[in-house]
């Protein structure tokens, strides 16, 4: 009797407003909701997420829900409760999202399913894909230039297709600059950990790197934490914020930001959901969309040689101009 009754009350919980956090609503207003892989509080990837969901629902007007989500078995559940209980538009924020999502989709073809990153598509279900290789390259870029110990760093939560090409353009990015510098990388296999995420920095950094720039969510809190202590003992070591602009975070060390526009995207596909636009096919979004800036920390970028500030800027307008095709990974 329990596994019949646990979707039933799932479903009702979502039709009465008592289910997944959210904002309320009248039951016939345009209802989008948000599954993501991690706390919505992690000052990065889930948090931007988050931020698009509120703006949905003041600029569109929308009832909203979101919740956070741990296994595929999760993933799908989610998916399949919203999508049940008659919410137009469900995000899955994270590549992972999209074999469940093609699951699901085809159950109810009256429902949106949008996956931030992936491949897969079907009449009802496209990827919404954030070409941040773009400011990934320009850290790169600028970690090669600037690196004295000719060794830098990447931290990675869980393996993934798009976390990887990220790497992969963060490497271009270094290879462009000063093909000496070598790149060594880590995943500690969760977005959480911060502790692991500390740890492995910290063996980066006691390897002679001296930048890093990670890919971990909610755990690269640990890598700013790491990167901080080495400061503070008088190393010459700096990190790059990741999804959001994560300078504040630790700004002595915090050189700049490779930073997604998360909620103005959110708002544009659900703007196209609400008005009967959507199309259903890839959705990429980058530099020349608005989407996708490298932020420097005024304060510690200002230190920098005007000729390094001068190239960044140029690479940075190549890209803008489409004369340098960043890489990225074939997902």
């Amino acid at each position: 009797m329990r596994s019949l009754a646990t979707p039933l009350l799932a479903s009702l919980l979502l039709a009465f407003g008592c289910g997944p956090s959210g904002g309320g609503g009248p039951s016939d207003a345009f209802r989008v909701a948000l599954l993501t892989p991690g706390s919505i509080s992690d000052g990065g990837w889930n948090q931007a997420a988050y931020e698009g969901l509120q703006r949905i629902r003041t600029e569109l007007g929308a009832e909203v829900r979101n919740e956070e989500t741990k296994t595929p078995a999760d993933f799908e559940a989610g998916f399949r409760d919203y999508a049940r209980s008659g919410f137009a538009l469900v995000f899955g924020h994270g590549f992972e999202y999209q074999e469940a999502a093609a699951r699901v989709a085809g159950e109810y073809p009256k429902t949106i399913f949008v996956t931030t990153s992936g491949n897969t598509v079907r009449p009802n279900l496209a990827p919404m894909v954030f070409e941040l290789e773009q400011a990934t390259y320009l850290c790169g870029w600028l970690a090669g230039k600037q690196s004295r110990s000719k060794l830098v760093g990447l931290v990675g939560g869980v393996d993934l297709p798009s976390i990887r090409s990220t790497f992969l353009a963060f490497r271009a990015g270094v290879a462009a600059a000063d093909p000496a510098v070598e790149v060594r990388e880590v995943f500690i296999g969760n977005f959480q950990d911060v502790g692991a995420a500390r740890e492995a920095a910290a063996a980066l950094l006691e390897a002679g790197a001296d930048f890093l720039l990670h890919q971990a969510n909610d755990a690269g809190r640990g890598v700013f934490q790491a990167v901080q202590e080495r400061a503070a003992g008088g190393a010459h070591v700096f990190a790059f914020g990741t999804n959001k602009n994560q300078n504040e975070m630790a700004p002595d060390v915090v050189i700049a930001s490779a930073v997604l526009d998360v909620p103005s995207a959110f708002v544009r596909v659900a703007r196209s959901v609400k008005d009967g636009s959507f199309r259903a096919e890839p959705i990429r979004l980058g530099m020349n969309e608005g989407t996708v800036s490298f932020a420097p920390n005024a304060t510690l970028y200002a230190a920098l040689p005007a000729e390094v500030r001068a190239g960044l800027s140029e690479v940075e307008a190549r890209i803008e101009r489409g004369e340098l095709q960043v890489p990225r990974g074939d997902f």
